[in-house]
């Protein structure tokens, strides 16, 4: 991590993705565009791999930007059956992390090359064709997929109708694979647990993609989370950013934000810095790491 000193008015974006994952753009393409978007600090947050860590810490150092070493973590609620996303910033031990990102990289890889194949059996395209974009990915993610039908003309973008008809949940023709997603990864509770093994912050990741709001005052109530990622594109309610603040209030959690970067793959346009986190919880963030006092 590149220090820039505590107490100043900074700005991050404590939420990007690269090529490791589902990002379009490599790990010194997004610490460059963080320069030209003015900011101080970014975090990569790559699904299920702290793959970047080295170099990145290495690229921030060149170009004068801070460097929050970050996963996010795939698990699920069990008790409501939904997805939940952890961000992971500044494990002290980050080896202790390794055997699950490696287990849920491994569910990944699966679940993408099936996808994929089936597909391909449905599209005249080669395998090949797909596996290109995701050549520095962990695994093959359904950007990618996409990314592939519109080089040969069977969609003229990413998302909408044609992204539905192949992955929507209910009828769509890699329904089968999505629908069982949920259950193969660990439970949000002992990801958050052994992310704090790892001393590491944990945060809940953009509540309002999965409807994470009552898992958000479980795990706060039952202290299991260090923050909340409030400021997300997804949250588009009042209400619901007011109830994750008073959450947070109530239970001292530290409020992040972030752009959830994706370049070329984001579901919609977004820079980098469009939201960021404010200086108070990166200052937070911070001090856990400089003197790893209780957050």
């Amino acid at each position: 991590m590149c220090r820039k000193g505590l107490g100043k008015k900074m700005r991050a974006d404590l939420h990007c993705h690269t090529t490791l994952s589902d990002g379009s753009l490599g790990i010194e393409e997004v610490i460059a565009q963080a320069t030209h978007n003015n900011l101080d600090y970014i975090a990569i947050t790559d699904h299920d791999t702290l793959s970047s860590m080295s170099r990145a810490n290495v690229l921030g150092k060149r170009y004068n930007v801070g460097i929050i070493p970050a996963v996010e973590f795939s698990s699920c609620d069990g008790k409501r059956n939904s997805k939940a996303h952890l961000l992971c910033y500044n494990p002290q031990k980050p080896d202790r992390l390794e055997g699950l990102c490696l287990r849920t990289c491994e569910i990944r890889r699966v679940r993408g090359k099936a996808m994929a194949t089936k597909v391909v059996d449905n599209f005249p395209i080669a395998f090949e064709n797909i596996v290109k974009y995701a050549a520095g990915s962990k695994a093959i993610y359904k950007c990618h997929i996409m990314h592939a039908l519109m080089d040969y003309g069977y969609t003229t973008e990413l998302y909408g109708e044609d992204y539905n008809k192949l992955f929507d949940v209910s009828d769509g023709l890699c329904a089968d694979i999505v629908r069982d997603e949920v259950n193969e990864y660990p439970e949000v509770k002992f990801v958050s647990q052994l992310i704090r093994s790892a001393g590491g912050i944990a945060v809940l990741a953009h509540p309002c993609v999965y409807n994470n709001l009552d898992l958000l005052e479980e795990l706060a109530a039952d202290g299991l989370i260090d923050g909340v990622e409030v400021f997300h594109r997804s949250c588009k309610e009042d209400k619901d950013r007011d109830r994750m603040l008073k959450i947070a209030e109530k239970h001292n959690l530290i409020v992040t934000g972030g752009s959830d970067f994706h370049g070329f793959y984001n579901h919609y346009a977004t820079p980098m810095g469009h939201l960021t986190t404010p200086p108070e919880s990166l200052d937070r963030i911070l001090r856990k790491k400089e003197s790893k006092i209780k957050v």
